[in-house]
């Protein structure tokens, strides 16, 4: 049972019952998002889509080379490339549940490490850089580590989108993969309250 302290508005603790990180299900995970993330656009042509004459080189007797037909094939600079790429989708399915898993498993990572920020209200709504980096400074976050916000608060995540140091996403968009590329993780409370959890997956999840 994790208990994440709520900073800011209404003050309370948010008691989770978030299972034990597993490093198998989490690689599961991300693997499957950065998959579907992959453009897939490589693209090489076949001996029938270069530019070169069908015509045969020269006779198949009596020069004293090699036989060879039309200079597209592969063995040929300039050739077509055999086997080469295509443009492709590399998504793959992953079940509902094994991805709801590492988001929780996700969760549970920040919380045990106590990098999890739960926030009722923020302290400012002015949208301006500097509002933020004083809030940020409040709650121990200098800027020596970087810090992933969640929050449906437009103020907040333009406030935060110059900092190089933040990434600042509605929680539409919350995802595996960025919670554990970031040191923190800063996040509406709301999101957090048990009844909230059940089907919630996150952007891409």
């Amino acid at each position: 049972m994790a208990q994440i302290n709520v900073v800011g508005g209404n003050a309370r603790t948010i008691e989770l019952d978030l299972p034990k990180a597993n490093a198998h299900i989490l690689h599961d995970v991300v693997t499957w998002q950065l998959a579907k993330r992959r453009q897939g656009s490589a693209n090489t042509k076949t001996r029938a889509e270069v530019s070169a004459t069908g015509k045969k080189m020269f006779s198949q007797k009596g020069t004293g080379n090699a036989r060879h037909g039309d200079r597209s094939v592969p063995t040929f600079v300039g050739g077509g490339v055999a086997f080469g790429p295509k443009p492709r989708s590399y998504a793959y399915t992953l079940p509902k549940k094994v991805r709801q898993l590492g988001l929780a498993m996700a969760l549970s990572s920040r919380s045990e490490a106590g990098k999890l920020l739960a926030v009722d209200t923020y302290s400012f709504d002015d949208g301006k850089t500097k509002s933020f980096v004083t809030w940020a400074s409040e709650q121990g976050m200098d800027g020596s580590e970087s810090v992933f916000v969640v929050t449906d608060n437009a103020a907040v995540r333009r406030a935060a989108r110059n900092l190089t140091w933040v990434t600042a996403l509605p929680v539409a968009g919350l995802n595996v993969y960025d919670i554990l590329r970031h040191d923190r993780l800063v996040i509406d409370a709301v999101v957090l309250e048990p009844a909230k959890q059940e089907g919630s997956e996150g952007g891409e999840q």
